[in-house]
């Protein structure tokens, strides 16, 4: 494909999905859109967005399919049994979601060998404040062509994007932000119920730290939140940290490396999930480890 104005056809419109596109229809982008349940369709929809009934005719009508989904199983489902079988010869693909490397690898071969369809994994971090603001991290990975269309296209969506190598490299590199991400919050969450309960102002906390060594992003959205057992509106998820968290584990089971931190933390996540927070906020993590 060469440079122009591309049609967009933008799969998955949830939490990061529809802020993303109504940034890539704020940029004058062309946006076709589809979603599981349509009724989340109706934003996007008054933004300029043209919503589909089926996958099949969004990709006939796109020049580039942007996934935005929650997990490897849907990707895999809405890649094999829609977007292969439809008018998809020759196009590009873009999965913003965060799924399993191998997977990614598979579906990409697949792709290529069967349509012609070349594939980015893009997963983005900076949750739904970096959506809404156009401030994303995108790690990519891909054929460097491919890369600078996704660097195009994307643009009103990111503040980096980086290639990092091959299809498959992204997914890995998402894994390691989540990585760090996951048992910072898990500390944070800890860290904040033992002061609480040592007499010391939480609500302090991230304001005292700000600058230091132990400041962090996460520190300054979940710690207040956490001090003051606000834990809405919902900006992501306790199944997100923990999907990816089991995607960690499973990866280094594959390369033999040892991820004890990381193994820890998703045990501790499986088990908040477990007491019915798996839809809810990570800021509720402090409830693990608040006495009732």
């Amino acid at each position: 494909m060469t440079k122009k104005k591309y049609s967009l056809g933008f799969i998955g419109i949830g939490l990061m999905g529809k802020p993303m596109t109504l940034r890539l229809l704020n940029a004058g982008l062309k946006v076709n859109v589809w979603n599981r349940s349509q009724e989340k369709l109706a934003a996007v929809n008054d933004a300029g967005a043209i919503a589909y009934t089926t996958i099949s005719e969004l990709v006939k009508a796109s020049d580039i399919i942007i996934l935005c989904l929650a997990n490897t199983a849907i990707v895999e489902a809405i890649v094999t049994e829609e977007i292969i079988n439809s008018d998809s010869a020759g196009k590009l693909l873009l999965d913003l979601s965060s799924i399993h490397p191998e997977t990614t690898k598979q579906l990409a071969a697949q792709l290529k060998q069967q349509c012609n369809m070349s594939w980015v994994d893009a997963p983005v971090s900076g949750g739904t404040a970096g959506a809404e603001q156009g401030t994303l991290a995108i790690m990519a990975g891909g054929a460097e062509k491919d890369i600078n269309i996704a660097r195009e296209v994307l643009k009103p969506l990111y503040k980096q994007l980086t290639h990092m190598g091959d299809v498959g490299s992204g997914q890995v590199s998402k894994i390691c932000n989540q990585m760090i991400v996951s048992c910072n919050v898990m500390v944070i969450a800890e860290m904040m119920a033992l002061a609480q309960a040592s007499g010391v102002d939480a609500a302090k906390i991230p304001q005292a730290l700000a600058g230091g060594f132990a400041d962090s992003k996460p520190l300054q959205i979940v710690g207040p939140e956490m001090a003051e057992n606000t834990f809405e509106p919902i900006k992501w998820r306790v199944q997100t940290l923990l999907k990816d968290l089991n995607m960690a584990v499973d990866l280094s089971t594959q390369n033999g490396n040892s991820i004890p931190m990381s193994a820890l933390a998703a045990q501790l996540m499986q088990l908040h999930g477990n007491q019915g927070f798996l839809e809810q906020d990570p800021s509720t993590l402090i409830k693990l480890f608040t006495k009732n």
